[in-house]
């Protein structure tokens, strides 16, 4: 049924009435129509490539519409479509032959800029232009740039001050890294000089110098950490405590060493025996350590395996309510798969439909007992995975953190696994999981997660559950790879199946790494 305003009949017969009334049509029609682009910061390497996606809210065929990308303002222009083609010739000089349009799409008002070898100097806000006779609107996001440098190298530079100075260098950082000396202990070492420059490109190069006294000789690393991922790289040294002057009596007799040749041939002699000495004691010991070090790894990869078996056997069934899912998310028919659709659908408005975050609940609703799953994320770089309570708000954007009824765990760009607790956390896992299991166990307050690829233990969540618990899941937005890949929930013999769970069954492929050969195109 459609709603037709009235007018009177005196209003109507004015001239200046009409104008007035189309104005308002043509505003109204305007209303159904915007442009979205990402709604998030995008984060792109140095020397890769980035996709940005945007989009007309209505579907509409953009093919005879001008298509602007543009950076900062919309006159400089990093890309142009006009009258069906690109006009290279109105863009900036930074950007010639590095910007592409990905059209394919564009019947469906979608399109996508494609920008390759990023440099620092292109982080900043970029926006696309939807513009045609009746129509014109535009959306904007952030590009935020990275770039994780060379491996630092140590250098020997000679005596100073009591001690020995060192020099690491390191290349191709971006933004501005921060660097830090360290003694055997972790603990940090005063720098003697700091010198940290741009080339042209706009990367951080250093040179950074320490002296080592006695005392810290033990082992020395030079630690550089990109503030933007929350990556570092590092390189150690052993000093030899023969290396470290104990007293003005050792420059002394490193002057006499050219005084004569007796004097050098002595010397040179007690050096290298004392070396050898040491360094046969300095390799005993390390293997000792190494021995000890192998044990305590090889049980807590036992207890980790032990764990993640005992979680095994509380296998349940899960499903994906389509009802929850964000309208860029498509779930496949039998509900046990989710991908981020570049289009948003449209769905019949929900209460339980999420509006902001991309994501989607499970079916089931847990208020007690132990019950565990297991999810494919392959080689996605963007995921979030846990649980929350079913009350949590639907419609606003939220922080997802414990205090807020979310339990998860993530990945971001493929570089940095982190949980809220309740703030952002970043993990080291030795193997990155091409499948994780969850395990809840309601009434212990505990979420856990494993790492299926190698059967080892992530992170367990300890709180106090009151409310119904929801499996969450969040694949994220696409992440500009060849295939989009789906999460996926993988089938497990579970309560009620007539399938004993044994700690040896023939399940060892979960344990291979996520196989591109596979296609997931079937199931949609």
């Amino acid at each position: 049924m459609v709603d037709i305003l009235y007018f009177p009949h005196s209003f109507q017969s004015s001239p200046l009435s009409s104008c007035l009334l189309l104005l308002f049509c043509l505003m109204l029609l305007n209303a159904e129509r915007r442009v979205i682009g990402h709604r998030e910061p995008i984060l792109a390497m140095v020397g890769e490539e980035v996709e940005f996606p945007c989009y007309l809210s209505s579907n509409l065929n953009a093919e005879d519409m001008e298509i602007r990308f543009f950076r900062n303002k919309v006159s400089e222009i990093v890309l142009i479509y006009q009258d069906r083609q690109e006009l290279f010739n109105r863009q900036m000089v930074e950007y010639q032959n590095r910007a592409q349009l990905v059209k394919d799409y564009i019947q469906e008002g979608s399109v996508a800029l494609r920008l390759f070898h990023i440099i620092p100097s292109d982080e900043g806000q970029y926006g696309c232009l939807f513009q045609s006779k009746d129509f014109s609107n535009n959306a904007t996001w952030e590009l935020e740039v990275a770039g994780l440098g060379s491996d630092p190298h140590i250098y020997f530079e000679g005596f100073e001050e009591g001690g020995i100075q060192l020099r690491c260098n390191s290349k191709g950082w971006y933004p501005k890294p921060k660097a830090v000396w360290k003694d055997y202990q972790g603990q940090q070492l005063p720098s003697l000089s700091d010198a940290i420059t741009q080339d042209a490109q706009g990367l951080f190069h250093l040179e950074i110098s320490v002296v080592v006294k006695e005392g810290d000789f033990s082992e020395v690393t030079c630690s550089i950490q990109n503030t933007l991922l929350m990556q570092k790289k590092e390189f150690t040294i052993h000093i030899a405590d023969v290396f470290i002057p104990k007293n003005s009596a050792w420059k002394g007799a490193f002057i006499g060493i050219f005084l004569g040749l007796v004097i050098i041939l002595v010397l040179f002699m007690i050096l290298v025996f004392h070396f050898f000495q040491k360094e046969r004691r300095s390799k005993g010991k390390l293997r000792v350590e190494m021995g000890k070090l192998q044990t305590e790894i090889d049980w807590r990869r036992t207890e980790g395996q032990a764990e993640w078996r005992a979680a095994r056997r509380y296998a349940v069934n899960v499903t994906l309510d389509p009802d929850t899912a964000h309208p860029n998310l498509k779930v496949s028919e039998d509900g046990k798969s989710v991908i981020y659709w570049n289009m948003k659908q449209n769905l019949p408005d929900d209460p339980k439909r999420f509006e902001d975050q991309l994501c989607v609940l499970g079916r089931e609703g847990f208020i007690s007992g132990k019950h565990y799953w297991e999810v494919e994320v392959g080689e996605k770089s963007r995921w979030f995975l846990g649980v929350c309570y079913d009350s949590v708000e639907r419609k606003e954007k939220v922080k997802l953190c414990p205090g807020t009824g979310y339990w998860v765990i993530g990945l971001w760009n493929g570089c940095e696994y982190f949980i809220f607790n309740p703030h952002r956390i970043s993990l080291t896992l030795r193997v990155p999981p091409r499948r994780v299991g969850v395990f809840l166990n309601y009434e212990a307050g505990k979420v856990s997660f494993f790492n299926v690829t190698d059967t080892s233990h992530i992170f367990t969540f300890t709180d106090k559950f009151s409310g119904t618990l929801h499996p969450y899941f969040r694949p994220r937005s696409h992440d500009g790879g060849e295939r989009v890949i789906p999460l996926t929930i993988c089938p497990l013999p579970g309560k009620g199946d007539g399938v004993s769970l044994k700690d040896d069954d023939d399940c060892d492929t979960w344990l291979q790494p996520y196989d591109l050969s596979v296609s997931t195109e079937n199931e949609w």
